[in-house]
């Protein structure tokens, strides 16, 4: 007696829905991510290789040890900087409250971590603008750079020439975080997201903020630190 096998085809995703079972705008903010990270490794990756293949380079803590209106002559290494790291993180937090909050359909909470995330970056952005007109003043900038290495040999232009490049690029990132939250708060306060019945633009706007914050403990990492 001769048996008949039929094969059968499969058909895994016929359309209609993501077979990542991820919203499609949360799924393209995940691509854009992933080039701009693409985009500071490549930078960090240069300056890593220019740093390390160069036998003198400046010491952070000479360069970096001014405070706002700390009294003539005095020295705190690290510690503004410092200060600028710990209101990013805390931005970071309260970033994740108002996604919860939105997740919980919780306007007022969504409204006030918004708030004081917005009011977080543009801290930031003020301590590096403080820092920027410091160094700035004290000759540093594109094409000059006016302190020694830390053996006391003369040092080349890259140093200052990477610093500004790449936190002016990690700045431009926060200034737009700050407006992509601004315009999250407005829509948020015209009860754009309640008519919706869903806060997912807020799980947007975050993933782009804590991506802005992990790349800034890289480039904390590489200039203040090493």
């Amino acid at each position: 007696m001769a048996t008949t096998t039929t094969a059968t085809t499969t058909k895994l995703w016929g359309g209609g829905k993501s077979p990542f079972n991820v919203e499609y705008g949360k799924l393209m903010m995940w691509y854009f991510l992933m080039s701009d990270a693409f985009t500071f490794g490549a930078f960090l990756i240069s300056y890593g290789t220019i740093r390390f293949s160069t036998n003198g380079w400046p010491d952070p803590n000479e360069v970096f040890k001014s405070f706002p209106f700390a009294p003539e002559g005095m020295n705190a290494p690290l510690v503004f900087v410092s200060i600028m790291t710990f209101i990013l993180i805390i931005s970071s937090v309260t970033m994740v409250l108002a996604v919860h909050a939105g997740h919980n359909m919780d306007k007022k909470g969504v409204v006030k971590n918004l708030v004081w995330t917005i009011i977080g970056g543009l801290a930031f952005l003020g301590c590096q603008a403080w820092e920027w007109n410091h160094l700035h003043h004290e000759g540093a900038w594109w094409g000059s750079n006016p302190f020694l290495n830390a053996d006391g040999t003369a040092s080349s232009t890259n140093f200052t020439n990477y610093f500004f490049t790449i936190t002016g690029f990690h700045g431009f990132h926060v200034f737009s975080g700050v407006i992509i939250n601004i315009v999250m708060l407005i829509m948020t306060l015209m009860d754009k997201f309640e008519q919706r019945g869903h806060y997912l633009m807020i799980e947007k706007a975050g993933l782009y903020w804590h991506f802005v914050d992990l790349v800034w403990v890289f480039v904390f990492t590489c200039f203040y630190l090493v």
